[in-house]
């Protein structure tokens, strides 16, 4: 795919999703940094702890990529922090979400922008709690939607610089446990997601062969999204004192 020597830059990828993301680039021969509020640095070239919703973090981190790597290829905003909804997030703990969803990804992009290599490609990592949702999900629903309409809003700013496209994973099982019945039936794939299967997306849309998409949402949910499951479908059933 073309990784070889390139730089990446990775929020959250300590565990989950993001370590997934980091050791699908260190294979494919690219040097990586990574920012966490975990320790885990071991798979990565470079790894900064700290928490990305203060600006003051994000402009150390940028500034040792830069001084480490002189550039970066591929910048994937995946960190995020879910507070809550309507039943116990407040003010502070919903604006926390939206800072490290939200305004980390648009300033960790405008502070790299002068250093972006040719070719350079930025995937957000999104969810398809941006389109559907649970009761009390409020901060984080907000921030998916958020940061989805950022893509586009990117891809068109820095057409000609970085191809800006974003990745709503559906159910991803960060401890990769078995889920049989009704749970792997309501996927159309028969499965759970894994953290896997949002690194290989990744790595496409970072790849020469997505040189022609940008400004894109790609979910990646095994056709979740796309079931409607009604009482007695696909082995769900309501029982009659659950609750909606």
């Amino acid at each position: 795919m073309g990784f070889q020597g390139k730089t990446a830059v990775v929020t959250g990828g300590a565990q989950g999703i993001g370590l997934a993301v980091v050791k699908a680039f260190k294979k494919q021969g690219a040097r990586v940094a990574v920012i966490d509020l975990q320790e885990g640095g071991a798979a990565c070239d470079y790894f900064h702890k700290g928490d990305i919703a203060d600006p003051a973090v994000l402009e150390q981190f940028s500034a040792a990529c830069i001084e480490r790597f002189n550039r970066v290829d591929y910048l994937i905003n995946n960190a995020m922090a879910s507070r809550g909804g309507l039943s116990a997030c407040g003010w502070d703990d919903f604006l926390y979400a939206q800072k490290v969803g939200v305004a980390a990804p648009y300033y960790l992009t405008r502070l790299l922008l002068p250093h972006f290599g040719k070719g350079a490609a930025i995937v957000n990592i999104s969810s398809t709690r941006a389109f559907q949702s649970q009761r009390d999900t409020e901060s984080y629903s907000a921030a998916k939607g958020g940061i989805t309409a950022l893509t586009h809003a990117l891809a068109v700013s820095l057409a000609g610089i970085a191809r800006v496209n974003a990745i709503a994973p559906g159910w991803i099982d960060t401890a990769e446990q078995p889920h049989p019945g009704p749970d792997s039936a309501q996927h159309l794939v028969q499965r759970v997601g894994r953290p896997d299967d949002i690194a290989a997306a990744v790595l496409y849309l970072c790849g020469e062969h997505s040189g022609f998409i940008t400004g894109q949402t790609l979910a990646v949910d095994g056709g979740m999204s796309k079931l409607m499951v009604y009482h007695g479908d696909e082995g769900w059933s309501l029982d009659d004192g659950e609750e909606l």
